[in-house]
């Protein structure tokens, strides 16, 4: 069993998702069972992948016998619409290995395509089966999550989204608020990018920790749920230890003015297909 202090969120359906989770994006399926294995001896609880990034079997292995990690994984865009949607992630869990996953999400919402109705209707009917425990989406905007909610009366249970110091999306975090849906970051530490600001680096010092465990305690502190990717052992530990101290509100603030309109580093949802 997990430690039972380790942060947890309440999701829409009733079930505890970890606040904290460790991202895979960008880790070869060949080099995903050490960093996964490396991450749950460190004491992660929620692993995080996706069909696209072809490390599906990797992470499964990495996982093994441990049967209370939770999982999510996604569909990516080719794989829309209601058939498809059940082919791919039939797939999935093959190459996790895995009867179920935890959270399955919609990676993007490929307005273009108009299919992710569609593919949301294959996914509550996966979420009766029991093969995907909670459902939820990535990158969705208002508009799209009101639609899904209009057309087919279930609420995600979560959105992850592109959320950094640099872009904090705060509307879109106020309409989660509104709807009960949970807030992921994905690229939480802004790839990098987040960690050289001098704000950080003060309050690094000020604290005595790592930048890095410092922007993730500003996220979780908000009560949103970061999963930053690492690959060694010593950047895993030190995001890690983001659960081991608080910010003051003055250092909040201080992060929280670092907000920008340009900020955003990954693709738009409005024209991403």
């Amino acid at each position: 069993m997990r430690d039972e202090n380790y942060p947890t969120l309440t999701l829409n359906d009733d079930r505890q998702i970890p606040q904290l989770g460790f991202g895979t994006w960008q880790i070869e399926n060949e080099d995903a069972p050490d960093a996964v294995a490396t991450a749950i001896d460190v004491g992660y609880w929620l692993i995080d992948t996706a069909a696209v990034y072809k490390n599906e079997e990797g992470v499964g292995k990495g996982i093994g016998d441990w049967s209370d990690i939770f999982l999510q994984t996604k569909i990516w865009n080719e794989s829309q619409g209601y058939n498809r949607t059940k082919k791919a992630f039939a797939n999935s869990l093959k190459r996790l290995d895995r009867e179920y996953v935890d959270m399955l999400l919609i990676h993007w919402p490929c307005p273009q395509q108009d299919k992710f109705v569609e593919t949301w209707k294959a996914m509550i009917e996966l979420r009766e089966e029991g093969t995907a425990k909670s459902i939820g989406v990535s990158n969705f905007r208002e508009e799209d999550l009101k639609r899904l909610v209009d057309e087919t009366g279930v609420v995600p249970a979560l959105n992850q989204i592109e959320l950094h110091p640099s872009f904090q999306q705060r509307a879109l975090r106020e309409t989660h608020k509104e709807m009960g849906i949970v807030t992921q970051s994905w690229s939480p530490l802004g790839q990098g990018k987040g960690m050289g600001k001098d704000v950080i680096g003060k309050i690094a010092e000020e604290t005595g920790q790592d930048a890095a465990a410092v922007i993730l305690r500003w996220h979780i502190q908000h009560g949103l749920a970061p999963i930053p990717k690492a690959s060694s052992r010593a950047h895993i530990e030190a995001n890690f230890s983001a659960l081991q101290f608080e910010l003051t509100d003055d250092q909040m603030e201080r992060i929280d003015a670092l907000d920008s309109a340009d900020g955003r580093i990954g693709p738009d949802p409005a024209s991403f297909d």
